[in-house]
């Protein structure tokens, strides 16, 4: 009997800077920038795993923390698996920094993608349009 394709349920949060910048992480042992946050723990609420992941990843408290949407799409580092995804806007109390198992942290202009930046697919083609007020990527 063939395996199950694995299916991952996760909270992210978009933070904008001063400049309108998105902060993007790029986790250990992996190449694609994504939204910082993680898998939700048995009982957590997505908005409490969305804190819980920030505090954790890049090291800050959140404030004005307001849903954006639910995305469904291709898990960036698990070949075949899926994910779903609740991501919330927020307002960072601190400047976010390398945490746990991030090894970077990186600003970008959702306007002005970097064609060199390998990007998660939900984050580049579902999430960054509705952030920029376009229709989603299919």
């Amino acid at each position: 009997m063939p395996a199950q394709p694995l299916h991952f349920v996760v909270a992210a949060v978009c933070l904008r800077d001063d400049r309108g910048r998105l902060l993007s992480v790029r986790k250990e042992g992996t190449r694609r920038f994504m939204l910082p946050g993680g898998k939700l723990e048995p009982g957590e609420t997505a908005r409490d795993a969305a804190i819980r992941e920030i505090r954790e990843e890049v090291g800050v408290e959140l404030a004005d923390v307001e849903l954006l949407g639910e995305f469904h799409g291709a898990a960036a580092n698990e070949p075949g698996a899926t994910l779903e995804s609740t991501v919330f806007t927020a307002r960072a109390l601190g400047e976010p920094v390398a945490c746990a198992e991030i090894a970077e942290v990186r600003w970008v202009d959702p306007e002005d993608l970097p064609d060199d930046l390998p990007l998660a697919p939900l984050l580049e083609h579902q999430v960054v349009p509705v952030l920029l007020g376009r229709t989603p990527e299919a």
